[in-house]
């Protein structure tokens, strides 16, 4: 099998980018693939901020837990313009696949040139999306008046044109799918509305979606600690599983399942 490139992307902060990437790589990890992951946001710095606390995790407690590998790059290691930095992203893939099956990319929550040329190299492309107007924006302009979409907007514009330069290159269109995340458990008019006009945007700019994760302090919690829900009961013991947890955890396993990576 060839290296899979998953990039996770939505230039908007906020919408999980950074737990998707450590849950999707550890599931990986547990299901015997051989993981990277490349943090593009050394800025923020989550992801890496996430794996020092696993780190941390790991030696304070002992616990033998999956652990991918991570490589944190900057614009400056590719000179800084678009040429340097595709040819240092394509380097970084080329080396990856010599011991990674899969690599995943944790993109900013902004436009950088680094952000987008990672966008020609995948062959998944992930965007979280929380089930609201505004984060829909990123997606899309919307009428206010006629509720319908008038045009994509920036970030699908940014997706279309990495799509050329990566067929350009020889590849296959990526696979977008965009993960609904936060999604209220009761319908409501905003929901069915958001529904529809992604179901419309998705066949005009061809996009799947997916259930993501929904709104739960449990996420968050287990950041601190650098562990995911695949790692709760290993840890703490099946016992310690709430109804929460195995909701949560069906939620990263439906996601791997969509990604069809067997």
């Amino acid at each position: 099998m060839s290296t899979h490139v998953i990039v996770v992307g939505n230039e908007k902060g906020g919408s999980g980018k950074s737990t998707t990437v450590m849950h999707l790589a550890v599931s990986l990890l547990r299901l015997s693939k051989r993981v990277t992951v490349v943090d593009l946001d050394a800025r923020q710095g989550t992801i890496s901020r996430y794996f020092e606390n696993r780190r941390h995790h790991l030696d304070s407690t002992g616990h033998d837990l999956p652990m991918p590998e991570l490589l944190t790059l900057r614009p400056e290691d590719g000179g800084g313009d678009d040429e340097g930095i595709e040819d240092l992203l394509a380097g970084v893939f080329a080396d990856a696949a010599q011991g990674a099956d899969v690599v995943i990319v944790d993109t900013p929550g902004s436009d950088t040139a680094m952000s987008r040329l990672a966008h020609s190299f995948a062959d998944t492309l992930i965007t979280p999306m929380n089930d609201s107007f505004i984060d829909l924006d990123v997606l899309a302009k919307v009428d206010p008046a006629t509720m319908t979409v008038k045009n994509p907007s920036h970030y699908a514009e940014l997706v279309w044109q990495q799509g050329i330069q990566r067929l350009k290159r020889g590849g296959k269109a990526a696979d977008w799918i965009v993960m609904r995340n936060r999604m209220g458990h009761t319908d409501s008019k905003n929901k069915r509305e958001i529904e529809r006009l992604v179901t419309e945007l998705a066949a005009r700019i061809r996009f799947r979606t997916v259930p993501g994760f929904s709104e739960r302090v449990i996420f968050r919690e287990l950041f601190h600690q650098g562990l995911t829900l695949m790692d709760v009961a290993e840890v703490e013991g099946e016992q310690a599983l709430s109804m929460s947890h195995v909701a949560a955890r069906q939620e990263v396993r439906a996601l791997v399942e969509a990604l069809d990576l067997s």
